[in-house]
């Protein structure tokens, strides 16, 4: 069975009402980066932070997976599939998908906010959608924090996710800007032989390997051209 590796980006879950960070009126408009999404916000205003993440889980907790996460893990009966994504959501988890790598992490998971947090492999789930600063703690006493890779934090699965994506046969890149790095570097990674596909409404304003084939459609329509492809 040949391997398939899907690399995902807000624009996967946009379809699911799932609010983006960089398109127009995207959550970056309303917030500033530096207010809730950095370590330093953390140590200036944890509750501000803590707010923040509690309403993204609460809207993503209420959100259901679109087509185009339930034809991903439709392909599972044909090929290997792995998914990597960006997003902090588990759409792709309860449309089905079996393995999912989170490279920024996963917002129903909390962690420590203790020293290297960053690197904690420690994860507790959270029950419904709100962390209470005063009264979720980890066994060392610091409180809880969305288990979210912040800008200017490692990310400590790209090594496992370089391997996977060195190792696949098909590659479907699906939603992402491929503005953020180091994982945007992840479409430089496959290996000659491969099959790459590229699905994004602004498929062709990106600067692309000739080895991958641009798909300028959603991720709902761009899946469906994509999943008959492979299929017939």
């Amino acid at each position: 069975m040949q391997n398939l590796v899907v690399f995902s980006g807000a624009g996967m879950s946009a379809e699911s009402g799932i609010q983006t960070f960089r398109d127009h009126d995207g959550l970056w408009e309303n917030y500033n980066i530096e207010d809730v999404a950095t370590p330093e916000a953390w140590a200036r205003n944890p509750q501000l932070v803590q707010d923040f993440y509690n309403q993204r889980r609460k809207h993503i907790l209420d959100a259901q997976p679109n087509l185009a996460h339930q034809l991903i893990a439709q392909l599972q009966q044909y090929y290997h599939v792995n998914v990597i994504t960006q997003n902090i959501d588990d759409l792709h988890e309860r449309a089905g998908n079996d393995n999912v790598l989170h490279l920024h992490g996963n917002i129903l998971l909390a962690k420590s906010s203790g020293p290297n947090a960053e690197y904690s492999t420690e994860f507790y789930p959270i029950q419904g959608w709100e962390l209470n600063l005063e009264k979720d703690h980890c066994p060392a006493g610091y409180p809880l924090r969305p288990h979210v890779v912040w800008f200017g934090e490692a990310v400590p699965t790209y090594v496992e996710a370089q391997d996977t994506v060195q190792h696949t046969d098909i590659f479907i890149v699906i939603g992402s800007s491929l503005e953020v790095y180091p994982v945007a570097g992840l479409i430089h990674e496959i290996p000659q032989h491969c099959q790459a596909y590229y699905i994004d409404p602004k498929a062709h304003q990106q600067s692309m390997p000739a080895q991958y084939q641009l798909i300028a459609k959603t991720a709902t329509e761009g899946m469906q051209q994509v999943f008959s492809m492979l299929t017939t």
